[in-house]
């Protein structure tokens, strides 16, 4: 077994949940082989490597072996090597620590969590903004 379909692949390495969403992946132009956009059916090969972009990161990966069948996780390091970048990782970092979720447009309200942390980076800008004394006829008086 020197070949094996790309969408097979990447669903029996574990690098996507399912092979729909691998052929969807695919489909969409989130995986290149030599920088070059596949279809779900191409044929892949030992010492080729996969890009996978799953944003914000681009995983790369080199095959050591292609199988079409899913095998358990202990098996993954016999499966492939995972020659991503350094940068890759440092971007995916900086996405968790900066804390900021990208949201589509219209999936709906903020959570609570996020909700606080919107009003903890708009707030200090707003300092003082309500601390406007309205009672100072009262004062005058007496």
């Amino acid at each position: 077994m020197n070949e094996a379909r790309i969408d097979k692949w990447l669903w029996a390495a574990r690098i996507f949940k399912t092979r729909s969403i691998a052929a969807d992946a695919i489909k969409n132009g989130r995986v290149t082989i030599g920088g070059m956009n596949v279809k779900p059916s191409r044929m892949v090969k030992v010492g080729e490597v996969v890009s996978v972009r799953k944003p914000p990161v681009t995983y790369s990966f080199k095959i050591l072996k292609t199988i079409e069948q899913r095998v358990g996780a202990k098996l993954l390091p016999e499966i492939y090597e995972n020659v991503t970048t350094p940068d890759q990782y440092e971007l995916l970092e900086m996405n968790r620590i900066s804390g900021f979720v990208n949201r589509q447009r219209g999936t709906g309200r903020p959570t609570k969590k996020e909700r606080r942390a919107l009003d903890d980076f708009v707030g200090p800008s707003l300092e003082g903004y309500g601390d406007f004394d309205w009672d100072l006829d009262d004062e005058e008086e007496e």
